[in-house]
């Protein structure tokens, strides 16, 4: 009697943040691609529509936020209940703040914006990265995070700060990774994410979740013409983006003013773009 072998599992992409738009772009490129996906997010009915839109494909979802190390870790033991080697990591987390100034706003506000957009980076790498580097397959670390990190942004100071430390984060990262052999990089935007929430206001130059989706992807393949280094911008639509019935940009303004003042008013979009939609208590 001939004995069977176990199927050998292909190794999974884990996206953290998979209900928000970013999140979506990237599982349906992955899909795509024919990668199996591993989606996670807070939003458990945000996840059964995502994995009924997917049906067909090798998606598995988990129903979690690292926001601390033991949110993580404990993630990082359900991801390892999968049984299955994972060979790249996205993290596409943001946290929606309200609008305000920051001299007007007490300090733990500040504390708050720092734990929501870096601590919560941090731990998840922490608990993360070690299931990439148990996958011997020299993987990726991918970050996404939108615009304010280079540049105060106007009434969004907190944004602004949590941005350029999520920036410092990262090279810290890229740096700490290279002897584990897992590249650890952030995806910078430079405008907000185009949707079909935002189409009617979106404006040419920003990109789509599906194309920002195939630019990590480029990414994650190595295929991405940018260098490897820690933080990669993308200051338009990302190269690979392609043209589709449901990506394509409306007619914007022809006065190069009125679009650029609307393009930098609708910047705030980008923080809905990234977050996923919030769950009742």
């Amino acid at each position: 009697m001939k004995s069977s072998k176990p199927a050998v599992l292909k190794p999974a992409l884990l996206v953290l943040g998979a209900t928000g738009a970013i999140g979506r772009g990237v599982v349906r490129a992955a899909v795509e691609a024919g990668r199996p996906v591993v989606a996670i997010s807070p939003d458990r009915d945000g996840l059964r529509a995502l994995q009924g839109s997917h049906a067909h494909a090798d998606l598995s979802i988990l129903v979690a936020h690292p926001g601390d190390d033991r949110s993580a870790a404990a993630l990082a033991r359900e991801v390892r209940k999968l049984d299955r080697p994972i060979d790249g990591v996205v993290a596409a987390l943001c946290t929606e703040r309200e609008r305000g100034r920051v001299l007007d706003q007490p300090a733990a506000e500040l504390s708050d914006a720092l734990n929501a957009n870096v601590v919560a980076h941090l731990a998840a790498a922490r608990h993360l990265l070690p299931l990439v580097v148990e996958g011997q397959r020299g993987g990726s670390y991918i970050l996404v995070d939108g615009p304010g990190a280079s540049h105060p942004w106007a009434g969004y100071g907190h944004r602004s700060v949590g941005g350029a430390a999520l920036h410092m984060l990262a090279r810290v990262l890229h740096d700490e990774a290279r002897p584990l052999s897992v590249r650890v990089q952030l995806l910078s935007l430079d405008w907000p994410v185009r949707t079909s929430e935002n189409m009617r206001h979106a404006c040419a130059q920003w990109p789509s979740a599906i194309g920002v989706g195939r630019r990590v992807l480029a990414m994650l393949d190595r295929k991405d013409r940018a260098p490897a280094e820690a933080i990669v911008h993308c200051a338009g639509p990302c190269n690979e983006e392609r043209a589709s019935d449901d990506d394509a940009a409306q007619a914007s303004d022809s006065d190069p003013a009125l679009l650029t003042s609307r393009c930098l008013q609708d910047a705030r979009t980008l923080l809905g773009s990234l977050s996923p939609p919030k769950t009742p208590p």
